[in-house]
Protein backbone atom coordinates (compact mmCIF):
# COMPACT_ATOMS: atom_id res chain seq x y z
CA UNK A 1 0.00 0.00 0.00
CA UNK A 2 1.62 3.35 -1.42
CA UNK A 3 1.85 5.87 1.69
CA UNK A 4 0.44 9.72 0.88
CA UNK A 5 3.10 11.82 0.88
CA UNK A 6 2.57 14.88 3.35
CA UNK A 7 2.18 18.13 1.62
CA UNK A 8 4.15 20.95 3.75
CA UNK A 9 1.40 23.38 5.11
CA UNK A 10 1.54 27.07 3.95
CA UNK A 11 2.98 29.00 6.57
CA UNK A 12 -0.04 30.99 8.63
CA UNK A 13 0.69 34.98 7.98
CA UNK A 14 1.30 36.83 11.72
CA UNK A 15 -2.08 38.45 12.79
CA UNK A 16 -1.41 42.47 12.88
CA UNK A 17 -0.40 43.63 15.61
CA UNK A 18 -1.01 47.34 16.71
CA UNK A 19 1.65 49.14 19.13
CA UNK A 20 -0.29 52.29 21.07
CA UNK A 21 2.01 54.28 23.56
CA UNK A 22 -0.05 57.19 25.04
CA UNK A 23 0.18 58.00 28.72
CA UNK A 24 -3.76 57.97 29.11
CA UNK A 25 -4.96 54.67 29.79
CA UNK A 26 -8.19 55.38 29.18
CA UNK A 27 -6.85 56.38 25.34
CA UNK A 28 -4.65 53.33 25.38
CA UNK A 29 -7.85 51.20 26.30
CA UNK A 30 -10.47 52.50 24.15
CA UNK A 31 -7.84 51.96 20.95
CA UNK A 32 -7.46 48.54 21.74
CA UNK A 33 -11.05 48.02 22.14
CA UNK A 34 -11.40 49.71 18.19
CA UNK A 35 -9.00 47.44 17.24
CA UNK A 36 -10.12 44.33 18.80
CA UNK A 37 -13.38 44.67 17.18
CA UNK A 38 -12.13 44.65 13.86
CA UNK A 39 -10.08 41.87 14.54
CA UNK A 40 -6.57 43.42 14.82
CA UNK A 41 -4.24 43.56 18.08
CA UNK A 42 -3.16 45.55 20.01
CA UNK A 43 -1.02 46.48 22.48
CA UNK A 44 -1.09 49.81 25.14
CA UNK A 45 2.37 51.27 26.43
CA UNK A 46 2.15 54.24 28.82
CA UNK A 47 5.44 55.81 27.51
CA UNK A 48 8.21 55.40 25.13
CA UNK A 49 10.65 53.54 27.48
CA UNK A 50 7.93 50.92 28.54
CA UNK A 51 7.60 50.27 24.60
CA UNK A 52 11.17 49.86 24.15
CA UNK A 53 11.84 47.68 27.13
CA UNK A 54 9.24 45.22 26.35
CA UNK A 55 9.80 41.89 24.38
CA UNK A 56 7.72 42.51 21.09
CA UNK A 57 6.82 39.80 18.62
CA UNK A 58 7.82 39.87 15.13
CA UNK A 59 4.72 40.53 13.90
CA UNK A 60 3.10 43.09 10.79
CA UNK A 61 1.48 46.19 11.82
CA UNK A 62 1.96 49.91 13.07
CA UNK A 63 2.49 52.50 15.73
CA UNK A 64 -0.65 55.14 16.86
CA UNK A 65 1.99 57.25 18.91
CA UNK A 66 0.97 60.36 21.19
CA UNK A 67 2.91 63.43 20.63
CA UNK A 68 3.36 64.76 24.38
CA UNK A 69 4.04 62.55 26.95
CA UNK A 70 6.09 61.84 29.79
CA UNK A 71 10.04 61.39 28.74
CA UNK A 72 9.98 61.19 25.32
CA UNK A 73 7.60 62.65 22.96
CA UNK A 74 6.61 60.66 19.77
CA UNK A 75 8.52 62.20 17.57
CA UNK A 76 11.82 61.81 19.79
CA UNK A 77 10.77 57.98 19.43
CA UNK A 78 10.19 58.03 15.54
CA UNK A 79 13.62 59.31 15.56
CA UNK A 80 14.84 57.02 17.04
CA UNK A 81 13.72 54.49 15.48
CA UNK A 82 14.40 55.53 12.20
CA UNK A 83 17.82 55.63 13.26
CA UNK A 84 17.76 51.81 14.89
CA UNK A 85 16.83 50.81 11.29
CA UNK A 86 13.28 50.17 13.07
CA UNK A 87 11.23 52.07 10.72
CA UNK A 88 7.54 50.89 11.76
CA UNK A 89 4.88 52.81 9.97
CA UNK A 90 3.59 55.40 12.39
CA UNK A 91 0.22 56.88 13.21
CA UNK A 92 0.19 60.19 15.40
CA UNK A 93 -2.84 60.81 17.78
CA UNK A 94 -2.44 63.55 19.56
CA UNK A 95 -4.29 66.88 21.74
CA UNK A 96 -1.87 68.85 21.82
CA UNK A 97 -0.51 68.98 17.79
CA UNK A 98 -0.24 71.61 15.64
CA UNK A 99 0.80 72.49 12.10
CA UNK A 100 4.96 72.34 12.46
CA UNK A 101 4.68 69.13 14.43
CA UNK A 102 2.74 67.53 12.01
CA UNK A 103 5.14 68.68 9.22
CA UNK A 104 7.76 67.61 10.81
CA UNK A 105 6.13 64.05 11.53
CA UNK A 106 4.85 63.75 7.73
CA UNK A 107 8.28 64.21 6.70
CA UNK A 108 9.97 61.82 8.84
CA UNK A 109 7.21 59.11 7.39
CA UNK A 110 4.62 58.96 9.83
CA UNK A 111 0.86 57.40 7.96
CA UNK A 112 -1.00 60.26 9.50
CA UNK A 113 -1.18 63.09 12.03
CA UNK A 114 -4.46 62.82 13.70
CA UNK A 115 -6.21 65.34 16.66
CA UNK A 116 -8.07 63.83 19.24
CA UNK A 117 -10.53 63.22 19.20
CA UNK A 118 -10.54 61.28 16.25
CA UNK A 119 -13.14 59.34 14.52
CA UNK A 120 -12.85 55.68 14.93
CA UNK A 121 -13.27 55.32 11.04
CA UNK A 122 -10.43 57.88 10.49
CA UNK A 123 -8.07 55.91 13.04
CA UNK A 124 -8.92 52.48 11.59
CA UNK A 125 -8.40 53.99 8.17
CA UNK A 126 -4.88 55.25 9.03
CA UNK A 127 -4.12 51.88 10.92
CA UNK A 128 -5.36 50.06 7.86
CA UNK A 129 -2.70 52.23 5.77
CA UNK A 130 -0.13 51.36 8.35
CA UNK A 131 -0.80 47.68 7.99
CA UNK A 132 -0.29 47.46 4.40
CA UNK A 133 2.66 49.86 4.36
CA UNK A 134 4.52 47.40 6.90
CA UNK A 135 3.85 44.67 4.70
CA UNK A 136 4.69 45.70 1.94
CA UNK A 137 8.07 46.52 3.33
CA UNK A 138 8.77 43.48 4.59
CA UNK A 139 8.07 41.69 1.17
CA UNK A 140 10.93 44.54 0.05
CA UNK A 141 13.22 43.37 2.30
CA UNK A 142 12.72 39.75 1.97
CA UNK A 143 13.23 40.21 -1.56
CA UNK A 144 16.27 42.25 -0.73
CA UNK A 145 17.18 39.08 1.71
CA UNK A 146 17.30 36.74 -1.39
CA UNK A 147 18.72 39.01 -3.78
CA UNK A 148 21.96 39.50 -0.96
CA UNK A 149 22.07 36.02 -0.17
CA UNK A 150 22.47 34.59 -4.42
CA UNK A 151 24.88 37.76 -4.45
CA UNK A 152 27.30 36.96 -1.95
CA UNK A 153 27.32 33.42 -4.49
CA UNK A 154 29.43 35.53 -6.60
CA UNK A 155 32.84 35.49 -7.43
CA UNK A 156 34.75 38.72 -6.75
CA UNK A 157 35.10 39.17 -10.48
CA UNK A 158 31.53 37.96 -11.25
CA UNK A 159 30.28 40.70 -9.43
CA UNK A 160 32.77 43.04 -11.04
CA UNK A 161 30.83 41.54 -13.81
CA UNK A 162 27.44 42.01 -12.76
CA UNK A 163 28.56 45.61 -11.76
CA UNK A 164 29.26 46.61 -15.45
CA UNK A 165 25.85 44.73 -16.89
CA UNK A 166 23.87 46.65 -14.61
CA UNK A 167 25.44 50.06 -15.92
CA UNK A 168 24.56 49.08 -19.60
CA UNK A 169 28.22 48.39 -20.25
CA UNK A 170 28.64 45.89 -23.61
CA UNK A 171 30.75 42.81 -23.59
CA UNK A 172 33.39 43.73 -25.38
CA UNK A 173 33.45 47.12 -23.39
CA UNK A 174 33.23 44.97 -19.86
CA UNK A 175 35.93 43.27 -21.45
CA UNK A 176 38.23 46.35 -22.01
CA UNK A 177 37.62 47.73 -18.60
CA UNK A 178 38.46 44.59 -16.74
CA UNK A 179 41.08 43.74 -18.99
CA UNK A 180 39.95 39.93 -20.13
CA UNK A 181 38.81 38.33 -23.46
CA UNK A 182 35.31 38.99 -24.53
CA UNK A 183 34.69 34.90 -24.29
CA UNK A 184 35.56 35.36 -20.79
CA UNK A 185 33.27 37.89 -19.96
CA UNK A 186 30.32 36.22 -21.35
CA UNK A 187 30.86 33.03 -19.41
CA UNK A 188 31.17 34.95 -16.18
CA UNK A 189 27.76 37.09 -17.20
CA UNK A 190 26.14 33.74 -17.70
CA UNK A 191 27.74 31.94 -14.34
CA UNK A 192 26.21 35.44 -12.91
CA UNK A 193 22.64 34.85 -14.31
CA UNK A 194 22.66 31.48 -13.63
CA UNK A 195 23.64 31.95 -9.25
CA UNK A 196 21.15 35.00 -9.87
CA UNK A 197 18.62 32.82 -10.98
CA UNK A 198 17.68 34.81 -13.89
CA UNK A 199 17.29 34.03 -17.82
CA UNK A 200 17.42 37.51 -19.30
CA UNK A 201 19.88 40.74 -19.00
CA UNK A 202 16.87 42.45 -18.11
CA UNK A 203 16.12 40.38 -15.15
CA UNK A 204 19.40 40.66 -14.06
CA UNK A 205 19.62 44.20 -14.12
CA UNK A 206 15.92 44.29 -12.12
CA UNK A 207 17.94 41.82 -9.26
CA UNK A 208 20.89 44.23 -9.45
CA UNK A 209 18.53 47.21 -8.34
CA UNK A 210 16.84 44.94 -5.84
CA UNK A 211 20.23 44.32 -3.81
CA UNK A 212 20.35 46.30 -0.52
CA UNK A 213 22.08 49.33 -1.35
CA UNK A 214 25.59 48.53 0.57
CA UNK A 215 25.90 45.55 -1.90
CA UNK A 216 25.15 48.14 -4.61
CA UNK A 217 27.82 50.65 -3.55
CA UNK A 218 30.53 48.05 -2.37
CA UNK A 219 34.04 48.17 -4.00
CA UNK A 220 35.03 44.80 -5.74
Amino acid sequence: MNQMTQMPRPAVPARPLVLIVDDDVAVRTAIEELMLSVGIDAAGFASSRELLEADLPERPGCMVLDVRMPGSSGLDLQQYLASTGNAKPIIFLTGHGDIPMSVQAMKAGAVDFLTKPARDQSLLDAVTAGIERDLAQRADAEVARRQADRHAMLTPRERQVLRQVARGRLNKQIAYDLGISEVTVKLHRSSVMRKMEVSTVGELIRAWDLLPEPLRHEET
